[in-house]
């Protein structure tokens, strides 16, 4: 398909129909990894045109990514991160873990948004928060992906760092994410002190399953909040 660029559409419509001036766009990375936090970034961009070849950050290259961050550092009216920690994901939850991540990043942003978008269906922001929530809006939301980007460079230059001292994970190329590398380095290392110990990766890891802590649902998640929660991927094979 063509490239689309990201639109202010739905900003202006919040404006519009809730009087907000100050819109934030909200995008997370690290959801679906087996190690390091997750990362939620909050950026306010105004109406002004964005640099070129704005877009999801998954659709990126690294090198592309990167030189786009820098600019969109300056370019964006404010930004802000926001992390929660594998302890607190092994210990809320991963919706809840957004939750506290989102809230982290929109209340370090210098003014208070008078609404947010949120990428995907689920609100996992709720009260007090007035949140529109947009499929794909890294892809169509000019807020939405400048927030895309910034997490996902913020993230990856983490886990690289991370890495540094654990070197046969991998982290510094699939950034904590299920990978074959990855999976070696636990079949045969264990988890570091920066996994996710909630995490089903380790019902396939009889040598470490020990270390396995329970792992919450919310009440009434759908069976794919729950693949969610147990970390997506039910073993190795992928």
């Amino acid at each position: 398909m063509p490239y689309q660029p990201p639109t202010h559409s739905v900003e202006r419509s919040l404006r519009a129909t809730t009087g907000a001036k100050v819109v934030a766009g909200v995008d997370e990375v690290g959801r679906g990894a087996w190690a390091g936090p997750v990362t939620v970034c909050a950026a306010v961009t105004g109406l002004r045109r964005p640099p070129e070849g704005l877009t999801d950050s998954k659709l990126l290259t690294p090198k592309r990514r990167l030189v786009l961050a820098r600019q969109l550092e300056t370019w964006v009216t404010a930004y802000a991160l926001g992390e929660a920690s594998p302890e607190e994901i092994d210990a809320q939850g991963m919706t809840a873990a957004l939750r506290l991540a989102a809230t982290r990043a929109l209340d370090a942003l210098p003014v208070r948004p008078d609404a947010v978008i949120l990428d995907g269906k689920h609100d996992y922001l709720g009260d007090p928060w007035r949140v529109r929530t947009v499929i794909k809006g890294d892809q169509s939301c000019v807020a939405v992906a400048a927030a895309s980007v910034i997490a996902k460079v913020q993230r990856d230059g983490l886990m690289a760092e991370l890495g540094d001292g654990h070197a046969d994970f991998g982290f510094s190329d699939n950034a904590g994410y299920p990978s074959p590398v990855h999976r070696a380095a636990l079949e045969r290392l264990g988890p570091t002190p920066y996994h996710r110990l909630s995490w089903a990766y380790l019902d396939a890891l009889p040598r470490w399953q020990h270390l396995k802590r329970p792992r919450l649902v919310p009440e009434g998640a759908t069976a794919r909040e729950n693949a969610l929660e147990a970390g997506g991927q039910l073993g190795f094979d992928f």
